[in-house]
Parts: structure tokens; sequence; C-alpha cells
């Protein structure tokens, strides 16, 4: 009993990992095209903001927070299939998926809720429409620290590949790790894998992981990421940190 059940319990878990991967792929299409449609709607904002189209503007406002609210939940189903999946256990008994993936997404948006206020996309949506009328003057309430530093944020957690000094923007073959999300020119990080095998550890300073070559890819998501910091280089022309990450513009 004990050899012919290990190979079913084998199957189950292969089976398993092969549906949540396709599940969360398709989670992270679906984030990508939002990206992509904010992208869109801050660029016709700002023009109906040029053309003082302001009740237009507000109505772009409300579907923006629409998108971003519906971005966040499939982030966070993302999450819950990916826990879930990770926890399952073959068994004889039946699984009840639903109630599980609820429960995971229920405890998910608890513990980080949609607020606009705090979202770095939504914060550049209104940057970009006041900055029509009101090119370096602060926006209102801006004079909170807190506030002004999400506008700052994003995805990029490095923005040069950390083994060829390359910028993210200037890579040929660019690939994140699954695990750091610290991003890497394909070729020379899988040749360090090769070359470092289990002592791989990635070599951006203070980080614990260790880079395996199943888990450095180049996922749907970066390649919109590195386009907005590339357009936003393009437009700007400054190559300061923060103002790297300040703007989501159009690919």
């Amino acid at each position: 009993m004990a050899s012919s059940s290990a190979p079913r319990a084998a199957g189950g878990s292969s089976r398993m990992t092969s549906v949540v991967d396709a599940l969360c792929g398709d989670y992270q299409s679906f984030i990508v095209e939002i990206r992509r449609t904010l992208g869109v709607f801050k660029g016709i904002a700002v023009d109906l903001e040029r053309d003082k189209n302001f009740s237009e503007v507000k109505e772009l406002e409300e579907a923006v927070l629409e998108l971003l609210k519906a971005s966040e939940g499939c982030a966070h189903l993302s999450s819950a299939v990916k826990a879930v999946g990770e926890a399952y256990v073959p068994s004889k008994e039946s699984t009840d998926f639903g109630n599980l993936l609820t429960e995971e997404s229920n405890r998910l948006n608890a513990a980080s809720p949609f607020d606009p206020q705090r979202n770095p996309f939504y914060r550049q949506f209104k940057e970009a429409v006041w900055n029509v009328h009101h090119a370096g003057q602060l926006m209102p309430g801006d004079e909170t620290e807190d506030i002004v530093m999400t506008g700052t944020q994003n995805s990029l957690l490095n923005i040069t590949c950390p083994l060829t000094g390359k910028p993210v923007t200037e890579l040929e073959d660019p690939v994140r790790s699954m695990d750091c999300k610290h991003i890497y020119e394909k070729a020379p990080v899988l040749q360090y894998i090769k070359i470092k095998a289990a002592n791989a550890y990635c070599p951006v300073a203070g980080c614990p992981r260790v880079l395996k070559a199943g888990r450095v890819t180049c996922d749907p998501l970066l390649v919109v990421e590195i386009d907005e910091m590339r357009s936003r280089r393009g437009n700007s022309g400054c190559s300061s940190f923060a103002d790297d990450f300040t703007e989501l513009d159009d690919d």
C-alpha cells in the first residue's frame, strides 16, 4: 500500500503545482492589463485636465479607483491560491478549495485593506493631473511626509543588475527572482547559479535568498515595470533614484 500511495500523492502534488502556476499566471496577466490601462487613463485624464474638462477627469479618477481595487483583489487571490496550494496535502478525503480560498482571501483583505490614499498608482494619477495646472506646487496633503513617501514606491527593488551593474532599463534579457524579487540579466545570473550551485546566494547586500535557475524568470509584470521606468526617464531626463519611481507612463 505504501509503495502505491506515494506515487499518487506525488502525482496529486504535481497537478496542484500546475494548477496553482496556471491560476497565478492568469491573475498576473490580468494585473498587467490593468497596469497598462492605468497608463492609458492617466494620459487621457491629463489631456482632459488641460482642456478643463474637470467632470470627465473626475469620472476617470473613479474608474482608476475601481481598477486599483480589482488589481489588489487579483493580487490577494493570487496569494491565496499560492498559499492554499503550498499547504495542500493529497488525501482520500475531499478538500473544499472554495472555502479555503475564501478564508485566505478574507484574511489577506483584512490584513491589507484597500487604501487609495496609500496606493502609489492612485497618487501617480492624481499627481499627473495636478501638475497640468500646478506644476512645481505641492499637492494638497503633501505636507504629511508619510503620504509623500508613498508616491515613490515601485515593485522594482533594484535599478541596476547586481552582477553586471547595468541599469535594468538597459538589460537585454531581464529576469526576476521569484523568491527575493531582485532583477538580473538572464545569462550572467544563470552562469552565476551554475558556478555557485548551492551557494548561489543573491548578490544584493543583505539578501539571504539562494538563487535557483528554475526560479528566475521574466514575468509579464516585469516587462511593464521596466517599460514604465524607461518611459519615465525618457520623458523627464531625470536620473535621480526618487524620480525614477514617481510616474506610471504609457508603454
